[in-house]
């Protein structure tokens, strides 16, 4: 099988696709921009051939590169990146070659958040009221119905970015005044906690693997207000949330992919409302956390699942893992080292987080895992703890 993965050095952890690819039989083909004499060591040995661009962003060098595959190699079966800024460009390729997967004609669906809500809304899965809005006279006719505060997002947007929390009528003025040409989508704003449903479906659409996690807080209130985030997966789902993520999950008839789907819990009455579906693997870490949670390798896993339609591994969810990060500009009361000192019998992994996350994430992270959820909250706390 011929696979060709957009950008294998990024996010640093995602080489391990393409190894367990190679392991497996497979005929990995990598195509990005990076120097080919900066790349891990494992990860040049992964592939059969590496074709470096000098933008990845010209859509004519992608496509001279596929074709170079395709004439040296023969049809192209998959290609992948498993990263959300490359899915349009994937869809474009795998339309243009014919190849196996999301294509141009479905790909709008799993990137406009007013396309997802639709979806939402047919499988049964309650939604924030929101729409998108083109001018200041149609952001009012929803406040009307919606009351302050609003969110507003990018239509078409990855976490956070160019999100904004209106509060009255005076910043949603300003937000008019300023805002980018982009599309957005603007909702009623939910309190309550973040939580996910996340996991890897086969070809036929069954998910061989799932799992859920907690967050903190929202990753808007962490990228706008420097907040400390961290979250963790469950070892019992909630019933609620398993319910909603399958229906979710069937709806956009996810197949041989790794989903991401984001709900909210309302602290009032305690609902599950659908956010965001994504059809990657979460960010960071996440993947490893899977990992950790649960003593799998969902890297060699996914590459069976891909090359042979089969998840071999058998998991029960053994540990709660949490990822726990840390921003530059906060003064915290312990210090690395006594944090490895303290908890060392559950830090399972630790390391800088690149550019692109700590944002959001903060720029040291920590990977804990324990069965008992109270130590994760424990930890999450000392980590955490400002001097």
């Amino acid at each position: 099988m011929n696979i060709v993965f957009l950008s294998p050095h990024f996010p640093p952890n995602y080489h391990l696709f393409c190894v367990h690819l190679k392991d497996l039989g497979a005929n990995v083909l990598g195509l990005a921009d990076e120097p080919y004499d900066l790349l891990n060591p494992r990860l040049k040995d992964s592939l059969s051939e590496y074709y470096q661009v000098r933008d990845m962003h010209n859509y004519d060098e992608l496509l001279r590169a596929c074709g170079y595959f395709t004439h040296r190699y023969g049809k192209i079966d998959r290609i992948d990146s498993q990263n959300e800024y490359w899915l349009e460009t994937e869809a474009q390729l795998r339309t243009d070659f014919n190849i196996y997967g999301i294509k141009n004609d479905s790909i709008a669906k799993i990137k406009r958040k007013s396309r997802m809500k639709e979806v939402f809304v047919d499988a049964g899965v309650p939604v924030a009221r929101g729409q998108v809005v083109h001018s200041l006279a149609e952001a009012k006719k929803l406040v009307r119905e919606t009351g302050y505060p609003v969110i507003a997002k990018p239509d078409i947007g990855v976490g956070a970015n160019k999100t904004y929390k209106i509060r009255d009528q005076e910043e949603l003025k300003s937000f008019f005044e300023l805002k980018p040409v982009d599309d957005y989508i603007m909702e009623e704003f939910v309190d309550g906690a973040i939580c996910s449903f996340d996991g890897l479906a086969d070809r036929d659409g069954r998910p061989v693997f799932y799992t859920a996690h907690e967050y903190s807080q929202g990753v808007m209130e962490s990228v706008n207000e420097g907040r400390d985030i961290y979250y963790y997966s469950h070892r019992q789902i909630p019933a609620d949330l398993e319910q909603a993520g399958l229906r979710v999950l069937q709806a956009f008839n996810v197949r041989e992919r790794f989903f991401h789907l984001e709900f909210f819990r309302t602290r009032a009455d305690n609902r599950i409302l659908a956010l965001e579906v994504n059809i990657r693997p979460p960010g960071g870490l996440t993947t490893d956390m899977f990992n950790y949670a649960n003593d799998i390798d969902v890297y060699h896993e996914w590459a069976h699942v891909l090359l042979h339609n089969r998840f071999t591994a058998q998991y029960t969810r053994k540990y709660h893992c949490a990822f726990i990060g840390r921003k530059p500009d906060r003064r915290y009361a312990n210090s690395h080292e006594e944090i490895l000192s303290r908890y060392q019998p559950y830090i399972v992994h630790h390391e800088p987080i690149s550019g692109v996350f700590s944002v959001a994430l903060g720029d040291y992270g920590y990977l804990v895992r324990s069965p008992e959820l109270d130590d994760i909250h424990e930890m999450a706390e000392y980590i955490h703890r400002l001097a």
